[in-house]
């Protein structure tokens, strides 16, 4: 489980949707405004949590928690 705040708000957000999201998506579930600096941040943060196996990436920019 990752320790850093944002990436828990993350991983909340997801749990709570229930649905794989693009980094537009969750700065909506994370009441962010949709403007491109918080959308870039947030999808290099969505990355990291990929390559920490944490999420996966099904297809280009679209973004789960990996299936147990």
């Amino acid at each position: 489980m990752p320790e850093h705040p944002a990436d828990q708000q993350i991983l909340a957000a997801f749990a709570e949707m229930r649905q794989p999201m693009r980094a537009r998506d969750l700065c909506h579930a994370l009441e962010l405004d949709s403007i491109p600096k918080n959308i870039e941040s947030t999808r290099h943060k969505l990355k990291r949590l990929v390559d920490r196996d944490i999420l996966s990436e099904a297809e280009p920019g679209l973004f789960s928690p990996p299936r147990a």
